[in-house]
């Protein structure tokens, strides 16, 4: 499991550290300078004769790259501080002197052209440090660093570059980029994730994220949480020797209709696909439903959990009715509900967090604005953490905001980021296996995920995290159909299980 920490959070972690002299700036620079080290070995095969540039800023972050950039200088690379500001970290610009590392200094008059030394130095870089501003920056690059920025980003064949702890500008405890970020290849952060770097859309200029662990250890709970393999194997219901169909979870489907019924025959199929014990279904598609899946049910009868609204249509009373009386049951019997698509339209007032929203950034700017917010899908898009908790705020439900990366907001702050998908996973049809991956799941664990708030979040990243890795499974690197993520899912659950 992969724990962020906000700004504050870091910094009160090191006061202590700092107090006791503890070398916190050379635990960094030196993990930064090895992980720089090994990227042009793997890049050019040597180590020596490369050229680096570095973009420092007037924090403690330009502090650690220029250390950094000294202990590279000493390895052979010919290393091209550019500082921004006068007031540089003094004794990280005198090690790179010491080293003889060359100094470029770029005028903060916005409109005078770089020198040609620096234009010189960035065009023949083999790699680009950015260390222009640290977790205390927001709202992008401005000044002199905007210039690099666009300079770096404008060169052809760009340098590698990275990131020094954070890409510059990002909205570090949000995910929000705004103005001018310099989009890295690979971060190397220093003590602890910050929720940049899980967070969309920041996480896109993080590139690969490599951890330095410099001795912090952050308390309270962490702010944005990424679950891995192990992680989802535990959270996973397994069945053991004496498990039935009705302990193993009864999942009620609502979805589908006339005119829709594949979303309904794609909801059984990704419930079906993940474990659960049986599938429920009622509406109008029964008949496609159990041509594709003959051993669902159709018709009414005992369930632990249900899937309610995809290809529900607006003018479809009968479904809408069944919607309804299950989110009502929900909130009278404790049944766990996950609700997608048409169910959206359709929610009471007030829900508990074993209710599980899954819309996309259009469908959650919707709901937001059904309740009085002024929101657009691109609002949703430019800070999906703040909108998905803000819906969890109104709605009390636990919300799943589904994108690239997939944001999960429950209760007491839960928050989780899950990556796991290929672009090609955005494809009609992927959202309804989703919801029946995580109805499976859900009514699985359904006792356990009424008594406990918070574990139905952990629930919905550990869903989205399988559904993800069956869409890489089911054709590697290439397009993919929402049918074929359903049929890869058992393959995934059983790696992770048996793992």
């Amino acid at each position: 499991m992969l724990h962020s920490w906000d700004a504050a959070a870091v910094r009160t972690a090191e006061e202590p550290l700092l107090a006791a002299g503890v070398p916190l700036m050379a635990r960094a620079s030196f993990g930064l300078a090895t992980h720089v080290a090994r990227a042009l070995r793997d890049l050019r095969g040597r180590v020596g004769g490369a050229r680096a540039v570095l973009l420092v800023g007037s924090g403690n972050n330009g502090g650690d790259t220029l250390h950094a950039g000294a202990l590279l200088a000493r390895r052979g690379v010919a290393v091209t501080a550019v500082l921004t500001s006068v007031r540089v970290h003094a004794g990280g610009l005198e090690a790179l002197r010491q080293a003889h590392g060359r100094v470029l200094t770029v005028d903060d008059a916005a409109d005078h052209p770089l020198p040609a030394p620096v234009v010189d130095a960035v065009a023949r870089a083999d790699v680009v440090l950015d260390g222009l501003l640290g977790i205390g920056g927001r709202g992008g690059v401005r000044g002199p660093g905007a210039r690099l920025v666009a300079l770096v980003a404008g060169v052809d064949p760009r340098p590698l570059v990275v990131a020094v702890d954070v890409p510059s500008g990002v909205g570090v405890d949000d995910g929000t980029r705004s103005g001018a970020v310099l989009d890295a290849d690979r971060t190397v952060t220093f003590g602890a994730y910050k929720p940049a770097l899980l967070l969309p859309p920041a996480s896109a200029a993080a590139g690969r994220v490599e951890l330095v662990d410099i001795g912090l250890r952050p308390d309270g709970p962490p702010a944005v949480v990424r679950l891995e393999e192990d992680d989802v194997a535990a959270l996973w219901p397994v069945p053991g020797v004496d498990s039935q169909k009705y302990r193993r979870g009864v999942l009620g489907v609502v979805a589908g209709s006339a005119r829709y019924p594949g979303a309904a025959v794609l909801a059984v199929a990704g419930a079906v696909r993940a474990g659960v014990g049986m599938v429920r279904y009622l509406g109008a598609a029964g008949p496609q439903v159990l041509a594709a899946h003959p051993e669902a049910v159709v018709g009414e009868g005992r369930v632990q959990a249900w899937v309610v609204g995809p290809g529900v249509a607006p003018d479809d009373r009968a479904q809408a009715a069944r919607v309804r009386a299950v989110l009502a049951r929900a909130v009278r019997h404790d049944e766990p509900v996950v609700v997608d698509a048409g169910g959206l339209d359709l929610l009471p007032d007030r829900l508990p967090p074993h209710v599980v929203l899954t819309p996309h950034a259009g469908e959650l700017a919707t709901l937001l604005a059904a309740r009085g917010e002024h929101v657009e899908r691109a609002d949703v898009e430019a800070a999906p953490l703040a909108h998905a908790r803000r819906a969890h705020d109104l709605t009390g439900a636990t919300v799943l905001l589904k994108g690239g990366t997939t944001v999960v907001v429950g209760p007491h702050g839960a928050a989780y980021a899950q990556a796991d998908g290929p672009a090609w996973l955005a494809t009609a049809g992927a959202g309804d296996v989703l919801g029946g991956v995580l109805g499976a799941v859900l009514a699985g664990r359904a006792a356990d995920a009424t008594a406990d708030p918070t574990l139905p979040a952990a629930l919905a990243a550990a869903a989205a995290l399988v559904h993800g890795r069956a869409a890489h499974r089911a054709n590697p690197g290439g397009p993919v159909a929402a049918g074929d993520v359903a049929d890869a899912v058992p393959v995934v659950v059983a790696g992770l299980v048996r793992g």
